[in-house]
């Protein structure tokens, strides 16, 4: 009954983070110049390749992720792990590509902590909403994640900070239930310190 009530205690704090960052996001999108972005359609067909399959869920997250946050202005495509008991890690790198401000590579770490079991190995693409340039991507994003991975299938996450917006969309292998609370921590070199 105690985890029962912890459970949906986290849950409900995560929707609650998860809203908060809404607001400021389509705020920074609406008044953004839309040139210089990726369609639909081109993140949709990269995706395809990236992840090796082609997926009527990928291309439903990421209409989502239109509709809600507009087009994006980059994307980073690459690979993460990540596991937890309660207090979790995830590690990844990548590529960040822009439409017209070039690429390079990034690595990325964090903690997280919460209602949160398991372990995973993910392919992932970030869909990058606002960013500047490509050297703006270098620090901490902070965000909610909820996840049940049940070997394999598509997650989403939002993270967003002073109207940049990253959402991660992962297909992995492994086993993991909950909700936690973190953020990601951008580098231009790998390390193993998540803070």
């Amino acid at each position: 009954m105690r985890i029962s009530t912890l459970f949906r205690t986290a849950l409900a704090a995560a929707a609650l983070m998860f809203a908060a960052a809404l607001p400021a996001a389509a705020q920074y999108q609406s008044g953004s110049d839309r040139t210089g972005t990726y369609s639909t359609d081109e993140i949709i067909g990269r995706g395809h390749k990236f992840f090796g399959v082609v997926s009527r869920e990928l291309a439903q997250i990421v209409e989502y992720a239109g509709s809600r946050w507009g087009q994006p202005n980059g994307y980073i495509l690459g690979q993460e792990g990540s596991g937890a008991i309660g207090v979790g890690l995830r590690y990844g790198e990548g590529k960040l590509y822009m439409k017209h401000g070039g690429e390079r590579r990034v690595y990325w770490q964090g903690p997280s902590v919460g209602f949160d079991l398991g372990g995973e190995g993910a392919r992932t693409m970030i869909l990058v909403y606002n960013l500047p340039g490509p050297d703006s991507i270098i620090r901490r994003f902070p965000g909610v994640n909820g996840s049940a991975y049940v070997v394999g299938g598509f997650g989403m996450t939002a993270l967003t900070i002073d109207g940049v917006v990253l959402v991660p969309i992962q297909s992995g292998v492994g086993a993991r239930f909950g909700v936690n609370v973190g953020y990601l921590k951008f580098t231009p070199r790998a390390t193993w310190n998540p803070f």
